[in-house]
């Protein structure tokens, strides 16, 4: 197998996502993973990410954590985490997502990481700690920023630090 020619057909396939039913695309994923070895966790995570992209995630889940356990490497690693951290979230386990993103921040810093910020400000509004969310959100979004890089990172503090003057005890 040419894992560059590979490579192509998985990236056409995908970039045809939305010209395609559902069962169509998972047949098409289904067809390139049957090129793989046997047990691959790189067919195993695009299994998972087929089922995840087609509203499925009650199927990605399991499927995401095989591939896991097979030893997925490299980005499609980190990828893989951040989906399944998506999926959980979307089957009403935030508290398992914060987990999964919280220790994948953790883990080390990539190109991924706005990625991991932003799903695990998702599972953490979902959690009912929204102020901690929009502090993390802002947190990724100041370095792109143009103008007010220092404001918005100083506002995104501001949201989850005690306000100083509030915590003072007051005479009695």
């Amino acid at each position: 197998m040419d894992d560059a020619d590979w490579a192509r057909r998985l990236a056409e396939t995908w970039e045809s996502f939305d010209q395609r039913t559902e069962t169509e695309f998972r047949a098409l994923i289904d067809q390139l993973v049957a090129e793989l070895p046997e047990g691959s966790p790189v067919g195993t995570y695009e299994r998972a990410s087929a089922f995840d992209a087609t509203d499925r995630p009650d199927l990605a889940v399991p499927l995401y954590e095989e591939a896991l356990a097979a030893g997925l490497a490299g980005e499609r690693r980190r990828a893989a985490v951040i989906q399944l951290a998506s999926s959980v979230r979307n089957l009403g386990r935030p508290e398992q997502s914060i987990s999964l993103l919280t220790a994948e921040l953790a883990a080390g810093s990539d190109q991924l990481d706005d990625a991991v910020r932003a799903f695990l400000a998702l599972a953490l509004v979902d959690a009912g700690r929204a102020r901690e969310a929009a502090s993390l959100a802002l947190t990724a979004l100041a370095p792109h920023l143009r103008q007010y890089q220092r404001s918005v990172a100083n506002y995104a503090r501001l949201l989850v630090e005690p306000d100083p003057v509030a915590a003072e005890p007051t005479g009695s």
